[in-house]
């Protein structure tokens, strides 16, 4: 017993000099790519059409490695969406779930100025295109432009078109 404590304490000696010598990087997500949608953080009221469609914060966690989504809607559904960029893939990638048990799953990136999403969900016919585009406007909002397409993307039907302000 004697003999595993000093060598506990013994080997935490010599530990810890070498964690404080261990060379300081930059934060593991502090590249400009990881920043990019960076303009979607804050706390939003949420329109449609000038009409109040719900709430959504957006904070930025994992030490700046994920922007974390908090959808309420004016109607009561909420939803949650992790937004991350993924280095291996270069690509941007969302994962979101709502209460109702709805998954989507995105990726893609930055086009023209504005982050733009997609993915495929499963419908009752089969599966459908998925189009998301965020661009910030010149008032410091944000559109958020929802689109689904059923023919493999060959036309696009609007399922949401949202402005967000600050609140």
């Amino acid at each position: 017993m004697r003999l595993t404590l000093v060598l506990c304490l013994s080997l935490s000696f010599y530990a810890v000099p070498a964690l404080a010598q261990a060379p300081a990087g930059p934060p593991p997500c502090s590249a400009a790519e990881h920043r990019q949608f960076d303009f979607w953080v804050g706390t939003w009221d949420v329109r449609v059409a000038g009409n109040v469609a719900g709430g959504n914060e957006i904070t930025l966690e994992e030490d700046g490695c994920v922007l974390h989504e908090h959808w309420r809607g004016s109607q009561g559904g909420t939803g949650q969406s992790f937004n991350f960029y993924d280095r291996a893939a270069k690509q941007w990638r969302q994962v979101w779930i709502d209460s109702g048990g709805n998954p989507l799953d995105l990726w893609g990136g930055l086009v023209e100025g504005k982050m733009v999403l997609v993915g495929k969900t499963a419908t009752p016919k089969g599966s459908a295109r998925q189009r998301i585009t965020w661009s910030q406007n010149g008032d410091g909002s944000v559109r958020q432009l929802w689109e689904s397409s059923t023919d493999d993307g060959n036309t696009w039907a609007v399922s949401f078109d949202g402005t967000y302000r600050k609140r």
